[in-house]
């Protein structure tokens, strides 16, 4: 369960990063009842925020990293930048935006686990991070597809402490590792670790990576809105048992993320 009051180690933040804002602002606004709020003017409108009821859910902005894939970025809340910088470099990972400060907000970095995942930290000043979670229309989970499960969880857990249990999926589909931050119970695990080989990578040339779960009421709905406005699936819908009915998407520009109407059980 994600909470707005962000543990250390808890995502706290999601972008997006695309070439054409407008047309993404048109497509999650349908898909996702999300609001734009345009950081600019006009047109040529670089980015902003998306808003659902009012509440600050994500951020948007044009794609400008050269041979970038249109995709979501997950930041977790840090109390230190710095440290956890030093601590991606000792694990073999790698810093591609080196911490900085984003004027009074907080400060931010981004990196790459030593297998190519692409992530983020937030360390808060007067942004705390997103403003509804676990709430139709809003974050409810994170999941890595990674080629090296065991490689990945030794990582991540060194960087951030997160502590993992591990579940078998139905129908021999493999194992399914829960990601919890350090020091929470159980019923504060925020995501999850998914092995898949190379070749079921495609989106980012077999490297794994990030992407957001986000909460629907109907799941069928969503798909429908997904693919009359321009998007497209990867998998699903289907019923998960224990956890409801989900469905991989693709945005028009190739960003994936996933719809989930959760079970009642």
């Amino acid at each position: 369960m994600i909470t707005t009051d962000f543990a250390a180690g808890a995502p706290c933040w999601i972008d997006l990063g695309v070439p054409d804002v407008p047309a993404a602002a048109a497509f999650y606004g349908a898909v996702l009842g999300w609001e734009y709020e345009s950081m600019g003017e006009g047109e040529d409108m670089e980015g902003g925020m998306f808003r659902k009821d009012g509440k600050i859910v994500a951020g948007l902005g044009k794609l400008t990293e050269e041979g970038a894939r249109p995709a979501w970025m997950i930041y977790y809340s840090v109390p230190d930048a710095d440290a956890v910088t030093e601590a991606v470099e000792r694990a073999g990972g790698t810093v591609r935006v080196a911490p900085r400060d984003l004027d009074e907000w907080g400060r931010m970095a981004q990196y790459s686990d030593p297998l190519g995942g692409q992530f983020a930290v937030w360390q808060p000043g007067t942004s705390k991070g997103v403003e509804l979670v676990d709430q139709p229309g809003s974050l409810s989970w994170t999941e890595l597809y990674t080629t090296d499960a065991a490689a990945a969880k030794d990582f991540y857990g060194g960087v951030f402490g997160w502590w993992y249990s591990d579940m078998e999926l139905p129908g021999g589909g493999g194992t399914y590792a829960l990601v919890t931050p350090a020091g929470q119970p159980a019923e504060r695990m925020h995501g999850g670790v998914m092995e898949l080989p190379a070749e079921h990578l495609a989106l980012a040339g077999g490297r794994p990576y990030w992407h957001p779960v986000f909460a629907v009421t109907d799941c069928d709905e969503a798909v429908a809105a997904v693919t009359g406005n321009g998007g497209s699936l990867q998998m699903g819908p289907e019923d998960a048992e224990g956890v409801g009915r989900l469905a991989v998407c693709l945005d028009p520009a190739g960003a994936d993320f996933v719809v989930l109407a959760p079970s009642s059980d």
